[in-house]
Parts: C-alpha cells; sequence; structure tokens
C-alpha cells in the first residue's frame, strides 16, 4: 500500500514536471501580458513600490519564461507570476486611474474572462 501511493505521488509530480500551457493557453496569456502592456493609464502596485504597466508586462512575461513549465492555465499564470511577489509573498494591487486600488488577482481574472468570451465569440 505504502509503494503504490509513494508511486502514484511520484508519478503525479512527474505529470505536474512536465506540464506547460496548451497553444491555446500560452496565446491567452500573451494577449493578457499584451494587454496589461497598454494599460498606460493603470499603475501596479509591487512590493510597495509603482510600477508602470508596460514594467509590470515586463515582469509578468519575465515570471512567465521561468515558471512556464509548472503552469497549465491562465489562471495559474496570474496566480503564479502575476498577483503576488515570490521573494515577500506580498499581494500585487492595481492602482486604476480613477484611484481605486484592487487586487491583481482578481483585476487580471477579470480582464481574462474578456479574452475568453472574446474568444468564444470568434
Amino acid at each position: 500500500m505504502r509503494a503504490a501511493l509513494l508511486a502514484l505521488c511520484l508519478g503525479a509530480a512527474a505529470l505536474l514536471a512536465q506540464a506547460t500551457p496548451s497553444a491555446t493557453e500560452d496565446k491567452l496569456i500573451a494577449t493578457l501580458i499584451q494587454r496589461v502592456s497598454t494599460m498606460s493609464a493603470m499603475v501596479f502596485l509591487r512590493n510597495g513600490n509603482e510600477y508602470t504597466s508596460a514594467d509590470a508586462a515586463k515582469h509578468m512575461q519575465a515570471k512567465y519564461d521561468y515558471f512556464k513549465k509548472e503552469l497549465v492555465t491562465a489562471e495559474d499564470f496570474i496566480e503564479r507570476c502575476a498577483s503576488r511577489s515570490e521573494m515577500t509573498g506580498q499581494a500585487y494591487r492595481v492602482k486604476l486611474s480613477d484611484g481605486t486600488v484592487k487586487d491583481a488577482n482578481a483585476f487580471l481574472n477579470s480582464e481574462l474572462r474578456v479574452l475568453r468570451q472574446q474568444v468564444k465569440k470568434s
């Protein structure tokens, strides 16, 4: 029983280690990063500092490049690469043009829902 459980865990870990987003999910992630880069009126708040949308997009892309093999969905990307600092654990936030501050995870998941709806319509 113990050996079977160990084999199952190792098999699951091996599958997870081989995970990468499908072409569709990869395109959604790329589109989301591109969309962020063009939101010039928005400020990203990361570890107590403010960043432009272009800088935020570069940071997200770098984290995506690093963690890509551990991700499967665009939601995974948001959770792992675009919502919190790996170093401090602090959540990222976004300040919109009207001054409203939102959690980056919720904001980006909302943007992703819009993108998924656009894909369904096409």
